[in-house]
């Protein structure tokens, strides 16, 4: 039984170990990944402050980027989801009403499951097999 425990342990600490390694990229881009900036410039708007929520905006940007570069999201789509994600943070994101804050919330969980899936269907990375 100890023995099962060291097993369980070392694999604890191995999983650990390899999800410090694999991270979330910084907002001002690591390598191979354009920096948040660059992702909103992309589309020629006017670059949005997303306050708290910019990593988690980033990341949702990023996963849609993704998508673009490998042809499973056309630039305009891009630019359109982009432009969705700013105009609604404006109206709700941005608010200190909290009804407005919730509905948000559930936008913005909507469009992260969305660029998530633009995404799984071209990078192999994010398929299990």
């Amino acid at each position: 039984m100890r023995g099962l425990w060291k097993m369980g342990a070392a694999a604890l600490t191995t999983a650990v170990a390899l999800a410090a390694c694999v991270s979330t990229p910084s907002l001002s881009g690591t390598l191979g990944a354009p920096s948040f900036a660059d992702l909103q410039a992309m589309c020629g708007t006017q670059r949005v402050d997303y306050g708290n929520d910019a990593q988690s905006v980033y990341v949702t940007l990023f996963d849609a980027y993704v998508a673009n570069k490998r042809g499973g999201l056309s630039k305009a789509d891009f630019c359109a989801f982009q432009a969705s994600i700013a105009q609604r943070y404006a109206s709700q994101g941005a608010s200190s009403d909290p009804h407005a804050r919730n509905q948000w919330v559930e936008f913005f969980n909507a469009q992260r499951v969305k660029a998530l899936s633009w995404r799984a269907a071209v990078d192999p990375t994010l398929r299990s097999g």
